[in-house]
């Protein structure tokens, strides 16, 4: 029975509000403007660690040793090899496919040749989601090769983690500057509270399914154009309107016609978003290295229009509003926008799920019935008007 007769329901759209989990992984203060993974400010993090360091304290729930560090970078070394035929779906989707349903596909598929899935003890999940991370940037890589029209480059050497995944995506030795500036970015993206795609995760290791699955349903939700993929309409924008001295007459007419201006707002923050003031400096650096110098001149202009308008209504650049601008100047695809966000989050989604799994009760919510109760009386369908 969904509603009890002696308890008012109580609703809330999209649980807005709604405390559905404990957590002691991250925290978002968006009154503040801050984000923390286990007590460790954003800002620390970017300045003084790495992707890799980060994701051992989402997993395990403090920074490492040295020989912990060692050890996990080892475990990524040898979870890291693709199955060929794993590889093989990505070369047939190619072109053809949205690069998320490529990732969703080929992380659910990488179940099939895992005999302890169904294991699901905190020990096995936890080498599933290490096994799952460590594929990340050969998979997102290929998948952004193979949109390019491009063959699979195959691993090289020792490389970090975002090193690897601008290795496996444009086939050169990365830049030691844009390797920083990328695991800046993953970093800021590897958890942020419950969101839409972080939900879903815990909705499905909630029933005892497996890392596997839980990952595909957060992948499967961040495809959702409300959850990922803003930072790519930012950037269309922001080239749309091209030059810093149209800004004014293309933003008067989007707020005119109460379109939404990408890349500014957020359902938390109700200040500027802690993620893109680090990645502005990035975007400044990154546009005047690969002559976009105009991109960035623009996109500053934007920002300086829709703070002076909107500012006193707590509408400031959020994360994907220079995310997107860093990537293209990089020379990635802006189709694989979303997939580095999952590249990043990777680490947030698992971490979580494995928390809740340390005291997992199966999500199991109410819907307030707002339908006919009826009794209707049934009419045969040679009957019906």
């Amino acid at each position: 029975m969904e509603n009890s007769k002696d308890q008012k329901p109580v609703f809330a759209r999209g649980l807005e509000g709604v405390i559905a989990a404990e957590t002691e992984i991250g925290f978002v203060d968006g009154q503040e403007g801050r984000l923390v993974y286990r007590g460790y400010d954003i800002n620390v993090l970017c300045e003084n660690s790495n992707y890799e360091e980060v994701s051992y304290l989402l997993i395990y729930g403090k920074l490492p040793t040295r020989d912990q560090m060692t050890e996990y970078i080892n475990q990524f070394r040898k979870y890291s090899e693709i199955p060929e035929s794993t590889m093989g779906i990505i070369r047939n989707f190619g072109k053809d496919a949205h690069p998320m349903i490529t990732l969703r596909t080929v992380i659910s598929n990488l179940a099939s040749y895992d005999s302890q899935e169904s294991d699901s003890s905190i020990e096995n999940q936890r080498r599933i989601a290490i096994s799952i991370i460590a594929k990340m940037p050969a998979l997102v890589g290929a998948i952004h090769r193979t949109i390019n029209g491009q063959e699979i480059v195959k691993a090289k050497g020792e490389l970090s983690y975002a090193a690897s995944f601008l290795y496996y995506a444009t086939g050169k030795n990365p830049d030691p500057v844009e390797t920083k500036i990328m695991d800046t970015a993953l970093m800021i993206h590897a958890d942020h509270g419950m969101n839409a795609s972080t939900f879903s995760s815990l909705v499905t290791i909630s029933t005892l399914a497996d890392i596997y699955s839980a990952t595909t349903s957060a992948v499967s939700t961040l495809k959702g154009p409300l959850h990922g993929g803003a930072n790519e309409r930012a950037l269309k924008m922001i080239m749309d309107i091209a030059s810093p001295d149209k800004a004014e007459a293309y933003l008067a007419a989007m707020i005119a016609k109460k379109e939404k201006i990408m890349g500014f707002g957020h359902r938390v923050y109700k200040v500027y978003d802690p993620r893109a003031k680090i990645l502005k400096k990035y975007a400044s650096y990154i546009s005047e290295k690969t002559d976009q110098k105009t991109l960035f001149q623009t996109a500053n202009k934007i920002e300086e229009i829709m703070i002076n308008k909107l500012g006193e209504k707590g509408i400031f650049p959020n994360v994907d509003f220079y995310s997107g601008m860093i990537y293209y100047s990089m020379g990635l695809k802006p189709e694989i926008f979303t997939p580095i966000f999952a590249l990043g989050r990777i680490s947030g989604w698992t971490a979580r799920s494995l928390e809740y799994l340390q005291n997992n009760r199966l999500f199991r919510p109410k819907a307030l019935y707002v339908g006919e109760k009826g009794p209707k009386s049934y009419i045969s369908i040679h009957e019906r008007q």
